[in-house]
């Protein structure tokens, strides 16, 4: 008896012990910046954090912040747990955690072996909550004519995203369609299916740095290269990452799998988030073959950054290192897609966005084996250039302008296309929002002019709302029969909520013009569903 209050006199004053060292050793932080992603604390001194600790509130046991990187005096977090957090927000790290919880657990395996379990249990804080968000939703589309056979659609959709199934490493994610095209003539309806999957992949994290992914899924990192069929690997090494892809390109004629469009490539990329300045940026090496041949091979960057808060940047490339003519290889560099952007935030009511892009038709020298040297002929790149203007001169109001200009230098496929909108969301007495929009297209062969309205408000609060719209479209053809043809539109939309997670639409819209009269029909019924498990410590 003496020998066991021996020991547990003992063990009482080790933890009084620990809990006083904890105490001491606490660090102090306050949140000093908040976005939709990351949450910003600022710290005296992070020496003692390091990259997947936690953060809590003051008198709180839950962590509500995952450390994803730091700099000596401030730490970038992602929220977990549900957590509510602000600006100005008060934390707490102690960097003792662990010795204690490894103390308790020698100390209590000397009282009771089975009661380590539970030690071990409290101390594992789960990173991993089950998140699933799905859409399920069935559309029918009707063409109706005066002088044309009448066509319909019918589009099945459904889309998943089941993050940590089950609280585990597991993800899934998936996008499908079926549609179903009939055309109704005198004598015979044809009927044509198509079924796509666009998105079917299961990702397994090993740790909140490495992750695996199998199946069939777009690379955010690389995603000029399309869907890839196969393997993928992501690992993060503080603000560094890399990655590895290694499957098969969708077919390039119905998209479904094809076992001799092999590629596989790397990159390599690395981020940077703090209060004044985030980016993203990424180098890759892409190799595709078509039957055991090279295809394509080519140098992929891509990178986004935003600036103080004000301006945003994106700029993507590919470079093409691999040329086959006449059986002649060669490794001659060929800039085939260019684009950058950039978008400035004067203040809350004005901003500005340019961009240019040049590209050039794409060559797969096993693909399109017989016709490379007619397409290297014509190797032109088709450039174009876009700026726009929003601006909120008063409450409610919203105005823009843009203009957009294609070219290229044998002046085949060139436009001019200026847009402009008006559009005030609160109108006084009567309620609901109404807008004006010009666009006007000049090409080789064609100017238009299109001028619409619209106006929309909600009939029944959270329930029923509508919208009704005048569309007047004329189209002139240059060095055609045709001549000038005017299309008036008349439309209208209602949406109903049935509940907060279904909902359904139909849309109606007649239009006539010298040729013939159309009457469309679209309808749409919508079920979405969310759940999220929280954690339950």
């Amino acid at each position: 008896m003496n020998y066991r209050f021996c020991l547990i006199s003992f063990f009482l004053i080790t933890c009084s012990n620990i809990y006083g060292q904890e105490k001491d050793q606490l660090i102090n932080g306050k949140v000093s910046f908040v976005t939709s992603k990351n949450v910003y604390v600022k710290f005296d001194d992070t020496k003692h954090i390091k990259v997947g600790d936690t953060l809590k509130f003051l008198n709180q046991k839950i962590p509500c912040l995952l450390v994803k990187n730091k700099s000596s005096s401030s730490v970038v977090c992602s929220a977990i747990y549900e957590c509510d957090i602000k600006k100005g927000d008060e934390v707490y790290y102690n960097y003792s955690i662990k010795n204690k919880n490894l103390e308790k657990a020698i100390i209590v395996k000397e009282l009771d072996k089975d009661t380590i379990e539970i030690v071990n249990q409290e101390k594992k804080e789960s990173r991993y909550l089950q998140k699933i968000k799905g859409r399920a939703s069935v559309a029918s589309y009707s063409n109706l004519s005066n002088n044309r056979d009448d066509r319909h659609r019918i589009m099945y959709r459904f889309s998943l995203n089941a993050d940590h199934i089950n609280d585990s490493k597991f993800s899934l994610e998936s996008y499908l369609t079926y549609r179903q095209y009939l055309k109704s003539g005198e004598s015979n309806i044809s009927r044509n299916n198509i079924f796509n999957v666009y998105n079917m992949a299961l990702r397994y994290d090993f740790d909140p740095t490495l992750s695996v992914v199998i199946g069939r899924k777009i690379n955010n990192k690389m995603s000029s290269i399309g869907a890839i069929d196969g393997l993928q690997v992501d690992k993060y090494f503080g603000k560094n990452y890399v990655g590895a892809i290694a499957g098969f390109r969708p077919d390039i004629f119905d998209y479904n799998f094809n076992s001799d469009l092999f590629e596989y490539g790397a990159y390599y990329g690395r981020i940077s988030n703090n209060i004044n300045y985030n980016s993203q940026t990424t180098l890759g090496f892409i190799e595709q073959r078509n039957s055991g041949e090279i295809d394509r091979r080519y140098v992929y960057f891509q990178h986004s950054s935003t600036i103080m808060k004000k301006l945003n940047l994106f700029s993507s490339l590919e470079l093409d290192i691999y040329n086959k003519v006449n059986d002649t290889v060669s490794n001659d560099i060929r800039l085939t897609n260019l684009y950058v952007s950039a978008r400035y935030r004067f203040n809350r009511k004005i901003d500005i966005t340019l961009s240019y892009d040049s590209r050039k038709r794409i060559l797969y020298y096993e693909t399109f084996k017989s016709d490379i040297e007619r397409l290297l002929d014509d190797d032109i790149a088709r450039q174009g250039f876009r700026t726009r203007l929003n601006v909120k001169p008063v409450k409610y109001l919203i105005t823009g302008i843009s203009y957009s200009k294609r070219f290229q230098s044998d002046n085949q496929n060139k436009s001019d296309n200026i847009y402009g909108y008006i559009s005030y969301s609160r109108i006084p007495v009567i309620g609901g929002a109404f807008s004006i929009n010009y666009n006007r297209n000049t090409s080789n062969y064609m100017e238009s002019n299109i001028f619409s309205l619209r106006y929309s408000r909600n009939l029944l609060k959270n329930k029923l709302n509508a919208n009704f719209y005048f569309r007047y479209a004329d189209f002139n053809y240059f060095n055609s029969h045709i001549g000038s043809n005017k299309q008036n539109y008349y439309g209208t939309n209602l949406n109903y909520n049935i509940s907060r997670k279904l909902m359904i639409s139909v849309s109606g819209e007649y239009s006539n013009s010298s040729q013939e009269n159309n009457y469309r029909i679209y309808t749409k019924l919508v079920k979405r569903f969310y759940s999220k498990r929280k954690n339950k410590l």
